[in-house]
């Protein structure tokens, strides 16, 4: 079993640097196959991706907005009365022309994920009222960015964000009343239906869609709606799958869990034999944790279908890389949540805020409204700065979910492939104090206070104990290596093993050091490190390779 892991890690990793690749040329249908995704050719595909969030369905934390514009249709309201209607208008038109791009679909690509998720708002598809009518203009712009990702060899996984009504009576699916009304009633599932039908009909034969994902996140439980609803869950989506498969009988379906997506226990056997079941996975705990997630493992046996993460992120670079290596190892893909948003440093990109931005935020937070000029100035320069080439980018955001360097490797986030391979410890029955609280190898709180989003852990090992490390590179470098230790004895000695080179080192003294190891230049393939103490005891809390 410990072989097949690995085995399975190794291939995920080729795959991150480009060893397996698809020319749109040669693209068939995805589709399920026991555990995997597979192409038409029977190779595996592990889809990697981003979530475009806040494109054709804005969330008020992605513009550091207020209850007052917590959602899509509060958002349009706070537009619209500090600029103008007319305003109002062409600014959502230049929103969404601008928001994602050809440059953004490309840039994606560039990076090294193969797929984008696209959150999908159905009231800009399909007007509510008593009149219903679709919305051609938002179906064109989804026809873009189809065919940008054929152009540039990315999947497309098309999301059901907002339903109409409102699949959580939350403010992430633009409900209008705080209530899942899409289970209320009957006309909002009635429209849906119509909705994913007209959706597959008209990208029944595009390979370059690789799935379609009904319903995201139905019913939380904190608010009783998974209690009172979750049980209409399944029949609707058999009722949906029913529909798209008599128009569409090629693409995956892909269903979630009531709960944000997480909670399982409303599936019964597959219904289709298309299906990729789906869960979100999110480390908000405090200090870090990284979740266990056998359950979901265990749950695929019985399914024999595939697991996907269809949302991850929103941390921080210790959790993308022990996240997506987690996943990896277990033969899940992922993708990431979201490309961009504002004013942040924990997305691939961000948009940088407008001049007078925190007057409009103020005003969603119940405060007085700037001038006319002002709000206009702001949403102006936000059309501006959404553009990709006016973003702010950081690689070692993209770097540590593809567990590729230049990145800091934290020394807990060594490998998934268990005893022996990943790890030797003396003590197995131990469990870490944080972390990863369901393993041997010590992990410590060292720097941490309830205020802090984040917190630093540190690995501590004795004589004879090592952890391993596997990281990518997509092109040769040279790169500078170092690793901020602390000796717990007197004095502590460890290897450093770079592939087949070995560096021993020293540590005495007080405090912590950062060691540094010589610079080495590295090849476009998967590397190994060892960090091997081989006398005293020592805390190990990164290692770095930079250029």
């Amino acid at each position: 079993m410990k072989m097949w892991i690995a085995m399975i890690g190794l291939a995920s990793l080729l795959l991150a640097v480009g060893c397996t690749t698809t020319t749109p040329a040669e693209r068939t249908f995805l589709h399920t196959r026991g555990h995997d995704i597979v192409d038409g050719q029977g190779n595996r595909v592990l889809l990697r991706g981003v979530g475009l969030g806040n494109w054709l369905l804005p969330e008020g934390y992605m513009w550091k907005f207020g209850s007052g514009g917590d959602r899509p249709r509060k958002i349009e309201n706070i537009v619209a009365e500090l600029a103008g209607e007319d305003y109002a208008a062409e600014f959502w038109r230049e929103w969404r022309r601008n928001y994602i791009t050809e440059a953004d679909i490309r840039r994606i690509a560039e990076l090294g994920y193969n797929s984008v998720r696209p959150a999908l708002n159905a009231r800009i598809f399909l007007t509510e009222g008593d009149s219903a009518r679709y919305i051609e203009e938002s179906f064109v712009l989804l026809d873009s960015l189809i065919r940008w990702c054929d152009r540039h060899d990315l999947y497309v996984i098309i999301d059901m964000h907002g339903a109409p009504g409102g699949q959580t009576g939350a403010n992430i699916d633009d409900s209008p009343n705080d209530q899942p009304e899409l289970f209320m009633d009957p006309r909002n599932r009635d429209r849906l239906v119509d909705l994913w039908v007209k959706i597959a009909k008209r990208y029944r034969d595009e390979p370059t869609v690789a799935a379609y994902d009904l319903l995201n996140e139905p019913l939380p439980a904190h608010t009783g709606a998974a209690e009172e609803y979750g049980h209409m869950v399944e029949p609707l989506y058999k009722r949906l799958t029913a529909a798209i498969r008599a128009v569409d009988p090629h693409h995956m379906i892909t269903i979630e869990g009531v709960n944000w997506s997480n909670d399982w226990s409303i599936f019964g056997p597959p219904f289709d034999d298309n299906l990729i079941y789906q869960f979100h996975y999110y480390c908000w705990d405090r200090p870090d944790n990284l979740n266990d997630i056998s359950h979901y493992i265990a749950r695929r046996e019985s399914l024999d279908a595939p697991v996907w993460v269809g949302e991850t992120g929103e941390k921080g670079n210790t959790i993308y890389w022990g996240t997506t290596q987690y996943f990896e190892a277990n033969n899940i893909g992922w993708s990431f949540w979201p490309w961009k948003k504002m004013d942040t440093r924990n997305t691939p990109y961000s948009i940088n805020r407008p001049a007078d931005w925190d007057a409009i935020a103020a005003y969603s937070r119940g405060e007085e409204a700037p001038p006319g000029t002002v709000a206009r100035r702001a949403f102006d320069e936000l059309l501006e700065n959404i553009r990709l080439v006016n973003c702010v980018y950081f690689p070692d955001v993209v770097n540590s979910m593809f567990r590729r360097a230049p990145v800091r490797i934290e020394a807990e986030n060594y490998g998934h492939d268990g005893y022996g391979q990943s790890y030797d410890v003396a003590d197995t029955s131990h469990r870490a104090a944080t972390y990863r609280v369901t393993e041997p190898v010590p992990i410590e709180l060292i720097d941490f206070t309830e205020n802090q989003f984040l917190s630093e852990q540190a690995i501590r090992l004795k004589a004879g104990e090592w952890t391993h490390y596997t990281m990518a590179m997509r092109e040769p470098l040279a790169l500078d290596m170092s690793c901020r230790v602390q000796a717990i004895s007197a004095q502590a000695e460890f290897d450093f093993v770079l592939d087949d080179a070995t560096y021993g080192q020293q540590v005495s003294g007080d405090g912590w050091q950062t060691i540094a190891i010589p610079r080495t230049s590295f090849d476009a393939r998967p590397h190994e490190i060892t960090i091997r103490v081989t006398d005293g005891e020592l805390l190990i809390d990164w290692i770095d390779l930079v250029k």
